[in-house]
């Protein structure tokens, strides 16, 4: 049985997909860009602004399923030019710092709306 997540607190679907499905206890976020769930509009600033944007995206979607920061199990970051891993890193850094989710970082060309940086996540309920 799956669930499709959905919650006004984080950027809406823009194609054929949902912010979040949940199937069993484990919880599938999609990529999220730096959008403002607002405006719809990518945020202003550099990779440091975006990647706070995408986390908190994330985890109005996880709030929304019911679940927590601490249930995320693992992270994608696709990001537009390895040299802004830094920024990315530290601001990253700054939510995820004691028992951190397994995490893969690469370059991804061409990330929608000219982003800096897109995440997707998997998270398993912990607390039922």
């Amino acid at each position: 049985m799956k669930r499709i997540i959905k919650t006004d607190k984080a950027p809406r679907a823009a194609a054929v997909y949902n912010q979040a499905v949940e199937a069993g206890s484990t919880l599938y976020i999609s990529g999220q860009i730096a959008l403002d769930p607002a405006t719809g509009k990518l945020v202003e600033g550099g990779i440091k602004e975006q990647t706070d944007r995408v986390i908190s995206n994330m985890l109005a979607i996880l709030e929304a399923a019911g679940y927590q920061i601490d249930d995320m199990v693992k992270i994608t970051c696709m990001i537009a030019d390895m040299s802004l891993y830094p920024g990315m890193n530290e601001v990253y850094g700054k939510y995820f710092y004691e028992n951190a989710p397994a995490r893969a970082a690469l370059a991804a060309a061409g990330l929608p709306l000219g982003a800096l940086v897109e995440m997707d996540a998997v998270a398993v309920r912990s607390k039922q």
